[in-house]
């Protein structure tokens, strides 16, 4: 059911949300609302009614046909054929045509088939010779003839609602009496807009037009599941699960989706809504419950538990039933602890999971929350708990710096999940502040000088070097292409053919770090050295702790590579244990990184922007602004529309769409992906630079010395 507001026509919203329906193979229908507007304010002629009408419809046509799948046939919204209806949902009152032509097809005795075709388009009723023509102006006629759907339809009301609000007693209530609208006890004594309000939802009620129209438009699951069925299931589609779910199988196995987790009335606890696709779900029966991260034949992300109740959901009450056979939805109590936002229900063993829903949009907008009162704390853990199971699209996450961290779509949506998190989920106060960009630090060249750094007992020696990585390697070491968990031989094979290092050094790397897997790299090309290998433990450990705390400013390091050059090492193996190694190691790291002109890597956003021709010059003064750079350009065909691509780093992105809206009058719509990490210019040593203050900014922050870190700190003297 796709809603379309009948002055302003079809918005990108709209398309969107037909994109998506279309996607998921959903047949729609369409609703023309506000249309007491063009009556009331507006005053318009019903011809004109009827061309903006014909406009709205056009458009919703032309976007169903851009995205239309074949297996579903045509599926374009006909007025004609009952698929589109109007009204006013504000006032509650709505009609398609078929609703008409039952009337004047009792009344006329044609049949209602006839009827709904003459009451659309060019047709026109000629009361002299009681004949249909499709001409407006025929022969021997003075006056063009009206058309047939404002005479019948759009005329009527207009003249019911007018005489209404004008107060002519004697005209509409004599159009009451032949229409057979009949008001009940205090509603005669209503008058003006309440008057009309009522009237109209006596007459024509919005609730009756559209559950006839979706339940005699719309496919029933029985028959919609067939085509749907490859959407829905992520498993091959002959296995049992599939089958039943193409059957709509009553007495197959279960197979049900969770979409969503809605709020019970008692604090915390929430209700699992969503589909039955195949079998029945009855209260007591015991179910496999599977996330979002389950494989088939895997334990990881499943529960077998039983069903608490089974719930009907009707409005706003709830409903307890024994059991829902497939094609309803219902809502599961007692299985919310088990699933985080949406899940796979079953009864299968070898059941995959039912495909997650694709969402347009993604979570970019974050803010840091954290409370006001200390002892508030678990509450707000809790409270983000929730929050995250009630929204399939809020991400809620704690940073390394220890703060809590919400993700939403756009500044209103994290607007709207602040308030529920304040109001309903954790109820108590916290401060929200501007979110934090996180930075990875790196190095631009090779250090110019070979580092030495000595241990505590001034025994052993370690001598390094720090190298930048390229790009493609760090990108194919988070990817996992090179990462430690890829085949060795593999990787080697790659490292020598695309990136071009020597088979020694591809073969000799000792570690990842961070996480034991992030894009750094330690590197041996120590030559023939003593007990080397003993210490390598130690290496990695305080490489790992290197990584992950770097000298700049404690943030993670990122692409680069240390070469381990050469060692000296106490003979007696007491004399260097971890105590002995690690230090070292650690601060030979953090010398090396700044000898190498250290800089920063900045996150950065791809956004995509549509918006009219006319608007583009907003765009690109808001993008100017804020250190952003367009880089591609797509006109949408059969639209005014234009598609733009840009790169904008993140952290200039807070307030970017209540900006750019402003500057395009609030024709563009932004949507923000994370896209990759891109050096800062320039050198982090480079007194009065502004990635200097950058840094001074960020260990304020964090509570580190307020000052540049020197490379005498960590580097001993021979």
């Amino acid at each position: 059911m796709v809603v379309v507001d009948c002055i302003e026509g079809c918005a990108v919203q709209t398309e969107t949300v037909l994109r998506q329906a279309l996607a998921e193979r959903v047949k729609v229908c369409l609703f023309v609302n506000k249309v007491d507007r063009c009556i009331l304010e507006l005053q318009m002629e019903p011809e004109d009614m009827f061309q903006r009408f014909r406009k709205a419809i056009e458009d919703v046509n032309v976007i169903i046909a851009t995205y239309n799948d074949e297996l579903m046939g045509d599926i374009q919204v006909m007025p004609e054929k009952g698929t589109v209806a109007f009204g006013s949902g504000l006032h509650g009152w709505g009609f398609n045509v078929e609703r008409f032509a039952k009337i004047y097809a009792a009344k006329m005795g044609v049949d209602k088939e006839k009827m709904m075709k003459r009451l659309w388009g060019d047709s026109f009723f000629n009361r002299k010779k009681k004949t249909w023509t499709n001409v407006q102006q025929p022969e021997g006629v003075t006056d063009p003839l009206p058309r047939a759907f404002c005479e019948f339809i759009m005329t009527p009301i207009n003249q019911l609602m007018t005489s209404i609000m004008n107060d002519d007693k004697a005209k509409y209530e004599k159009m009451m009496t032949t229409l057979g609208i009949v008001l009940k006890g205090d509603e005669k004594n209503l008058t003006g807009k309440p008057l009309m309000k009522r009237t109209m939802q006596v007459w024509i009620n919005a609730a009756d037009t559209l559950l006839s129209m979706i339940v005699t438009k719309l496919p029933s699951p029985r028959v919609a599941q067939k085509y749907r069925v490859e959407n829905l299931y992520e498993g091959p589609m002959d296995d049992e699960a599939a089958t039943a779910i193409r059957a709509c199988d009553a007495s197959g196995p279960l197979m049900m989706y969770v979409s969503k987790m809605v709020p019970t009335s008692d604090k915390g606890r929430f209700y699992a809504f969503g589909r039955v696709f195949s079998g029945t779900i009855a209260t007591g029966l015991k179910v496999r419950i599977q996330g979002p991260h389950y494989k088939p034949g895997g334990k990881e992300d499943l529960n077998v538990k039983s069903v608490q109740r089974t719930v009907l959901m009707m409005g706003r009450t709830t409903e307890q039933i024994a059991d829902v056979p497939c094609g309803n939805t219902v809502a599961l109590v007692g299985v919310d602890q088990y699933l985080l936002k949406s899940g796979t229900i079953t009864t299968l063993e070898s059941a995959h999971n039912i495909a997650d829903m694709k969402y347009s949009v993604s979570p970019v907008v974050k803010v840091a929350v954290r409370a006001k009162d200390g002892k508030d704390l678990p509450k707000l853990v809790e409270g983000l708990k929730k929050l995250s199971k009630s929204d399939p699209l809020v991400v809620c996450t704690t940073e390394e710096s220890g703060e809590h961290v919400i993700a939403g779509c756009g500044e209103l949506h994290v607007e709207i999940c602040l308030k529920d998190l304040r109001e309903e989920y954790a109820q108590c106060d916290f401060t929200i502040s501007d979110p934090v960009v996180s930075y990875r630090e790196t190095v631009g060249q090779e250090s110019h000088c070979t580092v030495l750094a000595k241990s505590p007992n001034k025994h052993n020696r370690i001598y390094l070097k720090a190298l930048p990585l390229d790009e493609e390697v760090a990108q194919a070491i988070e990817d996992g292409k090179l990462g430690p968990k890829a085949d060795p031989k593999e990787r080697v094979k790659l490292f020598k053919e695309k990136y071009e290092w020597s088979d020694t050094e591809a073969r000799k790397i000792w570690c990842w770090g961070p996480e034991t897997d992030g894009p750094n790299l330690v590197v041996d090309t120590t030559q023939a050295v003593q007990y080397i290998i003993e210490i390598k433990e130690h290496v990695t450990s305080a490489f790992q702790w290197a990584s992950k705390e770097g000298p700049l400013c404690d943030e993670n390091m990122r692409s680069i590579r240390f070469n381990l050059i050469d060692v000296t090492l106490h003979t007696d193996s007491i004399h260097r244990g971890a105590g002995q190694i690690m230090p070292p190691t650690r601060r030979a790291c953090f010398a090396a990184e700044l000898t190498a002109c250290p800089t920063l890597q900045e996150p950065v956003f791809l956004v995509e922007i549509t918006c009219p021709q006319d608007a583009m010059s907003g765009v690109y003064s808001c993008m100017n602004q804020r250190r952003g750079c367009v880089f591609e350009e797509n006109p949408r065909e059969g639209t005014p529309l234009i598609q733009v691509k840009a790169h904008l780093p993140v952290s200039e992105s807070f307030g970017f769409v209540s900006k750019l809206r402003q500057e395009t009058s609030g024709q563009a719509f932004p949507q923000c992906v994370f896209d990759h990490w891109e050096s800062m210019q320039g050198n982090a040593m480079d007194a009065g630079g502004k990635m200097e203050e950058l840094i001074l900014a960020v260990r304020k922050r964090k509570n580190l010395k307020h000052e540049m870190p020197v490379v005498s700190d960590y580097m001993d003297k021979l």
